[in-house]
């Protein structure tokens, strides 16, 4: 019965950690959406001889991208 409640106690734990880390990742992409993408845009632009979609992910604000979301 206590090697039962231990395995149960272990996976919450493990769950909370993974909820922090994706909260975290989200947090951080909020903050550096903008910088991201106009580093992947510039990647784009490099490998690809039409970058019309790289420009206008750059024109595009991390803010509008989150509320089109809906």
């Amino acid at each position: 019965m206590k090697q039962n409640r231990k395995s149960g106690q272990g996976m919450v734990e493990y769950i909370i950690i993974v909820a922090v880390i994706a909260l975290a990742a989200i947090a951080i992409f909020g903050v550096f959406g903008d910088t991201i993408r106009a580093k992947m845009a510039g990647g784009v632009k490099q490998l690809d001889s039409d970058s019309s979609a790289a420009d206008a992910a750059v024109s595009t604000k991390s803010e509008q991208y989150l509320k089109d979301l809906k």
